[in-house]
């Protein structure tokens, strides 16, 4: 977590770090944008400077030659107030600018505006210098002035500049999304697997290596416990199958003797019997945990379905069935010629689980159906009963926390339990699909469909 949290702080600096150059550029941007302005408007052509210089420059005979340039170059007109209001001269004034005006004329053009030119006075003693600039080249305030393309280029830069920089930040957010998804998705997909059981070699460069390699480590911890569950039920179900071989024989020997009583040739038979059942149970709990840690080699080759399920069905009637069962095998059309890719002893072991199921689910008897089908990109096999079924809560307990622990009786009588898990886990080592339906008193169907080979 540690090496986490130094690679988000790592894109966090790096964030704030672009804020701030964002930032420095935008003011980079301001200055550029209104710095010409404000030079322009604010340097030898302003208001203040103008006055000062043409105050400088005035004469009883006007202003010289270089001064009505300076004012012509820049659109600036002038005219010098006697005490009484009349114009005493004058240059490049305008038409409609009047050349006589009273105190009153005086006080509100001072402050502003004169026919729409900003005007711009200096007191000379005993006269008023006026300056005015055109039309919409000064915005007056009171007691200050700006210059109107400012306030108008204003909002825009404004605007402008936000729009960019929400452009800016967004791109540089779903880049680092991107970067930050890109380099973690290993690991995300690493963790789902180690969090299904199974084992990863992550192999990553860069900041996010700690982490790699502790989510290795993990693995190795992980295939080392999932190695010694293994080998300990692997162990366990060989030193249980020398003593059980022998209960067998002796209970088998037991029942077979003339000699024993009814009672007693009745009791080792069911020792017999139960013996057997435990058997296989061990097996399947010992295949159970070679699929689920993949340690169970599976050997595969083209299997044509419709001969696999035939000698199936042929083995399980020679070797006897109770009358109450019978077996009915069905093989569509379409499906005679049907091949896949598979281990033919696992699949025939998941068919013969599923047939077992319904034996010994259904004590009273039922019909059981072994149907193949295929279409373009689907072999399904599909075994079902027509005996008791299951109920929906059973049902849904089956699909979601399928365990032999909760389908065993006092009785060791498998339950749609441990044999469904081992078909499911047969299927799925197939890239199959496993599915179950049932309804209470109408038998229960199971499912298995598979890709068929190219």
């Amino acid at each position: 977590m540690k090496a986490f949290g130094k690679y988000v702080s790592k894109y966090l600096l790096s964030f704030f770090m672009f804020a701030l150059a964002l930032l420095l550029v935008n003011i980079l941007a301001f200055a550029f944008t209104f710095g010409g302005i404000v030079f322009l408007e604010y340097g030898t052509a302003s208001p203040a400077n103008m006055l000062e210089v043409m105050a400088a420059d005035l004469s009883a005979s006007g202003i010289s030659e270089e001064r009505s340039q300076e004012l012509s170059g820049h659109h600036i007109w002038a005219m010098l107030l006697d005490a009484s209001g009349n114009c005493e001269w004058s240059v490049f004034l305008p038409e409609e600018i009047p050349t006589q005006y009273t105190i009153q004329d005086v006080a509100v053009f001072s402050k502003g505006y004169l026919q729409d030119y900003p005007v711009f006075v200096r007191n000379m003693d005993d006269s008023l210098l006026v300056l005015g600039y055109p039309k919409d080249s000064f915005m007056k305030l009171t007691g200050n002035y700006l210059p109107i393309r400012l306030v108008r280029i204003f909002p825009l830069f404004v605007t402008g500049t936000l729009a960019i920089d929400i452009l800016l930040l967004f791109l540089v957010y779903y880049f680092s999304k991107r970067r930050i998804s890109k380099n973690t998705e290993p690991i995300m997909t690493s963790i789902k697997t180690l969090s299904a059981g199974k084992p990863v070699n992550l192999s990553i460069q860069g900041e996010l290596s700690e982490i790699a390699d502790s989510v290795n480590q993990a693995s190795q911890v992980l295939s080392r416990q999932n190695q010694a569950r293994a080998n300990w039920i692997s162990g366990v179900s060989h030193d249980i199958r020398t003593p059980l071989s022998m209960i067998m024989g002796y209970a088998g020997r037991i029942a077979t003797d003339t000699a024993a009583s009814g009672n007693i040739r009745q009791e080792a038979e069911i020792i017999r019997a139960q013996s057997a059942k435990i058997k296989d149970l061990v097996q399947d709990l010992n295949l159970v945990s070679q699929l689920e840690y993949e340690m169970q080699p599976i050997h595969k080759e083209p299997v044509r379905m419709s001969k696999l399920l035939r000698s199936y069905a042929v083995d399980l009637l020679n070797a006897g069935i109770p009358e109450k069962y019978s077996l009915e095998t069905e093989i569509s059309e379409g499906a005679e010629t049907a091949v896949i890719e598979c281990d033919a002893r696992l699949i025939s072991r998941a068919i013969n689980n599923l047939v077992q199921n319904s034996i010994c689910h259904n004590p009273q008897g039922c019909t059981i159906s072994l149907r193949l089908d295929c279409s373009d990109s689907v072999v399904s096999l599909t075994v079902a009963d027509n005996g008791a079924g299951l109920s929906a809560e059973k049902l849904l307990e089956l699909k979601e926390k399928p365990h032999y622990i909760e389908s065993t009786d006092e009785r060791l009588d498998l339950r749609h339990g441990l044999g469904l898990l081992l078909v499911q886990q047969i299927t799925e080592a197939h890239d199959g699909e496993f599915q179950i339906e049932s309804v209470a008193a109408y038998g229960c169907r199971v499912s298995l469909k598979f890709s068929p080979a190219t």
